[in-house]
């Protein structure tokens, strides 16, 4: 399913469904300080149900699945929730997924504790899912936004791969990231309020394999370029990859926002 935003990209087409096969294998990356953070705070644990937006092929609710909440997972893309629903499906977890926008949710009234948005939210079209989730969210209830991220002007390999990536691809507006909060906009806050946030830096362990399937999942890559770019990129950047460490890690920022529901 192509995928066009004029704020993203400036309006290149992208396909997740493109790449659910590496997204799969090789975006399951999160330290797990990542989602300690979150059940730190008394979010996605046991009592709750949980919807997570934008799910991919899961890893939020399939890594926090030990914390004891419910889950549901949503996702624009088919191709991922089918991969979703085959990786929970072998590790034996009970976790609904759907495929479905966020703005098409049809969710009850009331239906969920905590909502969860990871790696996704920049996607969404604010002004109508705002009050959606208020509504399908209980009294109290929260929205958890989280990011993780690369940085490539601090880190030499990252940046190097990025450099690649604009080559193929100049308009990805995934590049030049920097250490800041979570952007959220305006309009959310009609309908919830700012609770918390947090920014935090972390080194995630990598091999010249695993960084290159990161790299080839990422949207600027494996989800918008043609076969014929994606091979001269892939070849390109394994050229660059035989100047690496066979093992290495990755400097990266996470960040997390939660915001409550307004009465």
């Amino acid at each position: 399913m192509d995928i066009k935003d004029n704020r993203i990209d400036a309006g290149k087409a992208f396909d997740w469904g493109k790449t659910s096969e590496y997204y799969a294998k090789y975006r399951d990356i999160y330290p797990e300080v990542f989602y300690r953070k979150v059940a730190d705070r008394g979010l996605c644990i046991n009592g709750q149900k949980v919807l997570d937006l934008g799910t991919g092929t899961g890893v939020l609710p399939r890594n926090m699945y030990k914390y004891g909440a419910e889950w549901t997972g949503t996702d624009i893309s088919p191709e991922q929730i089918e991969q979703a629903n085959r990786l929970a499906s072998e590790s034996g977890m009970n976790i609904e997924f759907k495929a479905v926008s966020a703005e098409m949710l049809d969710f009850p009234e009331n239906s969920f504790d905590v909502i969860t948005a990871c790696q996704c939210f920049w996607y969404f079209d604010h002004g109508k899912v705002a009050p959606e989730f208020h509504r399908i969210l209980k009294k109290d209830g929260r929205l958890v936004i989280l990011y993780m991220a690369w940085l490539p002007f601090e880190d030499e390999i990252a940046g190097k791969s990025e450099d690649i990536v604009r080559k193929f691809n100049p308009d990805w507006t995934g590049a030049g990231e920097t250490k800041h909060p979570i952007h959220i906009p305006d309009v959310m806050y009609e309908f919830f309020e700012p609770e918390d946030h947090e920014e935090y830096e972390l080194e995630v362990p990598f091999t010249k394999e695993s960084w290159h399937g990161r790299m080839i999942a990422c949207r600027g890559v494996g989800a918008s370029l043609s076969p014929e770019e994606l091979a001269k990129w892939d070849s390109e950047h394994r050229k660059f990859l035989e100047t690496v460490p066979d093992r290495f890690d990755i400097l990266h920022y996470a960040a997390i926002s939660v915001l409550r529901r307004k009465d």
